[in-house]
């Protein structure tokens, strides 16, 4: 018994081990390295701010550990899913994890391997961050006494339980059908902004929340103790350089850990475990028969798929193969019709969308033109162009993702003809998707505010496909669109306002800003496509 739990162990870790060479031998691992290093920076210059009311705690250990650690339970937990959530998709598109079923791991054996894998990644990510913040309490100088158990206990018990529970989160999303995809690209967003949120809400009170993974209320609940001032608001956020209201510092020694605290914390890894054993009950273990029974979906007639009548003797397919004659093509003029093929593309776009998902798009375009206030058909525009994100999220990596490229890309005139198209397909679902918000601005002779609403709908396909393009993938796009749609245009920032929702943009040159920035995405585009056609 003892030896077969030993050998459990030995193949759980060498899953882990495997799949994390794997990664750390790639350039997004590297990229990942550099974001974190970049935030370790922010904090250093200051640019990253924690603050209650006015004030800040002087740069000591408990006080930089706190601000690294509180990096990663919130900025790092949300951009280290997408560098996770990879690995079980990758093992599908390898056929590895067919070779892997057919041996005798379990599932939940090699769930906890990508579990393990992924938290091992995102602990890496934390551990430069808390290098980072060594070297940050030096640069500072306001205190250079090193309390090593104080800056690195915030890393062990308020970021590394965070990152098991993303790891776990990741893994839980991989095996779920309809999250494994864009959607739950997507989704995980909204997640993480609820998941923060709720217990941020509890602390604004002064309270406690049973659902502080990241450990939030206890990092506020301490310094607004220790901090000697009446406005004991908390606030942590990154600056730009145009905002600093800090006035004044204060001594803060760190969290006084108890042990009811600690177990709390290490109860979130116990968490993370029981996610990753409930991802087991449905995962298909790459079972195709399975995997149909868990999304719904029949088995395939075996009369759909083509049959092979016998074998010939080499002779006769030799001899039939040598009489066969092409006919060939006659030389003449290339006809293009480009409106031809912006249909194709258009219905390519759509494909395989419900008749729910159509409904809902002919719903928000009747409140945008329906709502009274100005403000209210700004929210109604930013959902309805969050609601075809995932079809945007297809311009440019259909093409590989179908296998396709050489087929397409040897047609005559492959950038002329069949990039054009895929931009303007893009463009046409912007407008019928946010037509009921330009109608309101039609009828109202706000012309100003049509020409951004008309870039936004530019913008939005071209910054699609730029990244389709150069990537290969459509989660780029899924990431960042949905970023810069939830900081611009929800909550009316006019500077990251790119569809022109909120009044005030059209009568800003932010507008222009983003058709220039439309025009050298599209170059980028046709720049990234003439990149694949000679590769």
């Amino acid at each position: 018994m003892s030896g077969s739990r030993a050998s459990r162990w030995h193949v759980l870790l060498e899953l882990a081990r495997a799949d994390f060479l794997e990664r750390v031998r790639r350039y997004s691992f590297l990229i990942t390295l550099l974001f974190a290093m970049y935030f370790g920076y922010l904090a250093a210059t200051g640019k990253i701010l924690l603050q209650v009311g006015h004030m800040r705690g002087i740069y000591n250990s408990a006080w930089i550990g706190t601000l690294m650690s509180l990096v990663a339970t919130t900025f790092l937990s949300l951009a280290g899913f997408y560098v996770v959530k990879n690995t079980i998709a990758r093992d599908r598109a390898t056929r590895v994890g067919e070779i892997l079923a057919s041996t005798p791991i379990s599932k939940i054996l090699y769930l906890s391997g990508k579990w393990l894998s992924n938290f091992m990644v995102l602990a890496v990510m934390v551990g430069i961050l808390g290098i980072s913040g060594i070297a940050m309490q030096f640069f500072q100088g306001e205190d250079s006494h090193l309390q090593l158990w104080k800056l690195l206990a915030p890393f062990l018990l308020l970021a590394l339980p965070a990152m098991a529970l993303v790891a776990a989160v990741a893994v839980v999303f991989e095996t779920i059908t309809w999250l494994r995809g864009g959607f739950g690209n997507v989704a995980y967003f909204f997640v993480w902004t609820a998941g923060l949120a709720v217990p941020a809400s509890a602390g604004a009170e002064g309270g406690t929340s049973p659902y502080d993974w990241a450990g939030l209320n206890l990092v506020w609940n301490s310094m607004r103790a220790a901090a000697p001032t009446s406005n004991n608001s908390f606030s942590f956020s990154v600056d730009v350089g145009t905002l600093n209201f800090v006035h004044a510092t204060f001594l803060w020694n760190g969290i006084a850990w108890t042990g009811g605290m600690v177990l709390w914390r290490i109860a979130w890894i116990g968490f993370a475990l029981a996610l990753v054993a409930f991802s087991a009950l449905l995962f298909d273990r790459f079972d195709p028969a399975r995997r149909r029974l868990l999304s719904g979906r029949s088995k395939p007639a075996s009369s759909d798929l083509p049959e092979i009548s016998g074998v010939a003797e080499g002779s006769s397919v030799m001899g039939a193969m040598s009489a066969v004659t092409l006919t060939p093509l006659r030389a003449g003029p290339v006809h293009f019709r480009f409106g031809a093929m912006l249909v194709a593309e258009l219905r390519l776009m759509l494909k395989g969308q419900k008749w729910w998902w159509y409904a809902g798009a002919v719903l928000l375009v009747a409140l945008a033109a329906a709502l009274p206030g100005a403000q209210a058909r700004g929210v109604a525009l930013c959902v309805a162009w969050i609601w075809p994100v995932l079809m945007w999220s297809t311009m440019g990596v259909r093409e590989s993702r179908d296998r396709t490229s050489p087929l397409l890309f040897s047609a005559p005139h492959p950038i002329a003809s069949q990039l054009p198209a895929v931009w303007c397909a893009g463009v046409v679902l912007a407008l019928i998707t946010g037509s009921g918000f330009a109608l309101r601005l039609l009828l109202g002779g706000n012309w100003r505010g049509l020409l951004a609403w008309l870039i936004g709908a530019a913008f939005i396909p071209t910054f699609a496909l730029a990244l389709g393009v150069w990537s290969g993938t459509s989660k780029p796009f899924e990431i960042l669109y949905t970023l810069l749609w939830y900081l611009g245009p929800m909550h009316a920032t006019v500077p990251l306002d790119f569809m022109g929702s909120a009044p005030a943009t059209a009568l800003t040159r932010v507008p222009l800003f983003y058709l220039a920035l439309a025009a050298g995405m599209s170059l980028a585009a046709l720049a990234g496509r003439k990149r694949q056609l000679q590769t």
